[in-house]
């Protein structure tokens, strides 16, 4: 065997000990480093993302389990709930809205509007009728989003199926009440007027298969902007930490650069986490608008 081998073969021995360790901590401070830096290397940034179970299930040969997506789940909708309530006890708002009661009826005006801006064609009545449906689906997403910028916790609609099961949900919903509301009828976007008619079938297959790829594309896109921007936040957050654990602290305050990237990209995550929840709720109310009023 080479020379080389059995130096390597006994320089991995070697760090595989744990005295080996030991020994580089009690050599100085280099080696304590060494040993600091082997020992919190960063972990993948995708396994953030993982889905863990907590309390599992099985019925029959089906497998239930309750998981860290689900107890995140709640704990959103738990939070959401116990906003409202703190901000409608006792009778309602205060005639000066508080911060909480703000922030509330901030939601509640952005929503309305959207809604009035979006969905033409209908009545007031008709359009409070689908008002409560958005109005939760912007508050859960928007509460989802920014539930997972803190640290150690779960990002909900970072899981493609997650947030494809919201998708089709919705995309069924609004078909449903297409057909309620215009009958068969409701089908003649796949053809338009004038169109000859060995074109129709070709047609209705072009205009079918965009059509149903809407509740796709916002899942995907949902889904990608969110694990993306985390991930780009935790890779750089762990490049900061090694920085931190390779040198001293005073190295880490006098070269503020890893640290100043990582705060200037948590911002735009933000922004990006509120703007999601934004642009799935326009894409519902354009999709409502489209399904009541055929256009």
């Amino acid at each position: 065997m080479p020379k080389e081998s059995h130096v390597f073969l006994g320089f991995s021995k070697a760090i595989s000990d744990k005295s080996f360790f030991n020994l580089r901590a009690r050599s100085g401070t280099t080696g304590m480093k060494f040993k600091v830096f082997l020992t919190i290397t960063p972990n993948s940034p995708l396994e953030q993302f993982a889905i863990l179970p907590l309390i599992p299930m099985n019925i029959g040969t089906l497998y239930f389990s309750f998981t860290n997506s689900s107890l995140f789940m709640l704990l959103t909708l738990s939070l959401v709930l116990l906003l409202i309530h703190f901000v409608t006890k006792n009778g309602g708002g205060n005639l000066v809205p508080n911060a909480w009661q703000s922030l509330v009826e901030l939601i509640y005006d952005f929503v309305l509007n959207l809604v009035n801006e979006q969905i033409g064609g209908l009545s007031g009545n008709v359009k409070q009728k689908f008002f409560p449906c958005i109005l939760v689906t912007f508050t859960f997403l928007l509460f989802c989003n920014l539930q997972g910028m803190i640290p150690y916790s779960f990002t909900v609609t970072s899981h493609f199926l997650i947030t494809l099961g919201l998708s089709f949900s919705i995309f069924i919903g609004i078909t449903i009440v297409g057909f309620q509301r215009n009958g068969l009828h409701f089908l003649s976007f796949s053809l338009p007027a004038g169109v000859p008619l060995p074109l129709a079938p070709f047609l209705v297959l072009l205009e079918l298969i965009p059509h149903c790829f809407r509740a796709l594309s916002s899942g995907i896109r949902l889904f990608a902007n969110m694990m993306a921007g985390h991930s780009s936040v935790k890779i750089l957050s762990g490049s900061a930490w090694t920085m931190l654990c390779m040198n001293n602290l005073f190295y880490f305050i006098g070269d503020p650069g890893p640290l100043f990237i990582v705060l200037a990209l948590t911002g735009p995550e933000l922004g990006v986490a509120i703007s999601q929840a934004h642009v799935s709720t326009i894409l519902i109310c354009i999709y409502l608008n489209d399904a009541t009023n055929l256009h």
